[in-house]
């Protein structure tokens, strides 16, 4: 990872066609767009692909939570339960449509544990949304059947996780709705962009329709601004170059999962020198997208030692515990209730109760992630690279 390792002539050839026709907006403009439709075709392409019914296509993964959180209704006074092990992207999103996040622990998979997700569901609680971390897969069809016991419907966060399955079904097509990010350090890219998929087509349609204000994009004599708008929405809308890149992209996807296998392989022969060495339970390794090598050390210290070597030796790994993008008690903005106005939005419901974050209040995520280390694989691997991440863990398994 990422995808822009191997940006070439099919990338430049796809954005060429888009600036011959001069025209960048997604919809509208046939007449001088010379039939050139790249945002839809990469939607169409991308739910075969995936084996959904259908695919939008917006700005950001971040858009797309938006995006599906509104089409299935999520509001102010609502409870959304997620993991405490993710991007940001995932709580703001929830946070934006007015809801209130609710934090599972992870287990060895690093996703959302099923019998903590079983505890934090209340009558309030809106939407699941299990995130596929680092390429590899939640416990999604367990998470699914206690979803499906509560009648709440679940989004797959699949942001990271482009290209993976889970016993032969793409991740993100699980749920009632999986999305997708492809911003500039994703195994697929578009610079930025994302993707909501589902195979229901009334969510579909509303997706389709709050990302472009509303219009509900039946045809009409009037041009652009005459149609329908059942709703006020909102501008997530992907532009044709971002779209062009994508088709490029998604034509290489399978190939680069291929070679991050091929590299992830090496990884995990080379970690395995480290004395007590555990790895990342993988549900379904043939499933696996291989972006990332994830591995557990005995404790706390030995991890930090471990890691002081691999540093000095320029080879250091990424500690989750030290990340404030993806590590819930590092999420100081949240746990401090930071807002953008006053009454306390979004953490009030209805500004009568303000909620309150523990710092401590995944102890079971706290034991896992203190000892984990990370490595992100790339689709190039140079031998002179392998040769010095060997020699750094050798030298660390002495630390």
């Amino acid at each position: 990872m990422p995808g822009f390792e191997i940006f070439g002539a099919e990338e430049k050839q796809q954005v060429l066609e888009v600036l011959e026709s001069g025209v960048l907006f997604r919809y509208e403009f046939a007449a001088q767009r010379k039939e050139v439709w790249k945002v839809l075709e990469f939607e169409r392409a991308f739910a075969a692909y995936t084996g959904a019914s259908h695919a939008q296509a917006v700005t950001s993964g971040t858009a797309a939570l938006k995006v599906a959180l509104v089409a299935l209704g999520v509001g102010a006074g609502d409870e959304v339960i997620t993991q405490g092990f993710t991007f940001v992207a995932t709580w703001e999103a929830i946070l934006d449509c007015g809801a209130v996040p609710v934090f599972t622990e992870v287990d060895l998979t690093f996703n959302m544990d099923p019998a903590d997700l079983e505890k934090k569901i209340t009558p309030k609680t809106k939407a699941i949304i299990p995130v596929h971390m680092m390429g590899a897969q939640a416990r999604i069809e367990e998470i699914k059947a206690i979803a499906d016991r509560h009648n709440i419907p679940v989004i797959e966060d699949t942001a990271q996780a482009a290209g993976g399955r889970l016993h032969g079904r793409h991740l993100g097509s699980l749920g009632a709705i999986g999305t997708f990010s492809f911003d500039a350090v994703k195994t697929m890219t578009t610079g930025e962009g994302g993707m909501c998929i589902t195979s229901d087509p009334v969510l579909w349609q509303r997706m389709s329709e709050y990302q472009d204000h509303g219009h509900d994009h039946v045809p009409n004599p009037g041009g652009r601004g005459g149609e329908g708008r059942p709703f006020i929405g909102f501008n997530y809308r992907m532009m044709e170059i971002q779209g062009a890149i994508g088709l490029a992209q998604l034509a290489k996807l399978d190939g680069i999962v291929a070679a991050q296998k091929n590299n992830k392989a090496f990884f995990r022969e080379a970690v395995s020198v480290l004395p007590g060495v555990n790895f990342r339970e993988i549900l379904d390794a043939d499933g696996d997208s291989a972006t990332f090598l994830t591995f557990m050390l005995p404790d706390k210290e030995k991890t930090t030692a471990v890691n002081q070597v691999l540093r000095d030796q320029g080879v250091g790994a990424v500690r989750w515990s030290e990340n404030g993008w993806h590590y819930y008690p590092n999420w100081e903005h949240l746990l401090e209730g930071k807002t953008y106005c006053h009454g306390g939005w979004p953490f009030s419901a209805h500004g009568k109760r303000r909620v309150v974050y523990d710092p401590q209040g995944l102890p079971a995520s706290a034991t896992i992630i203190e000892r984990a280390l990370t490595y992100q694989v790339p689709i190039f691997l140079p031998e002179e690279q392998k040769t010095k991440i060997a020699a750094a863990l050798k030298k660390a398994a002495q630390a």
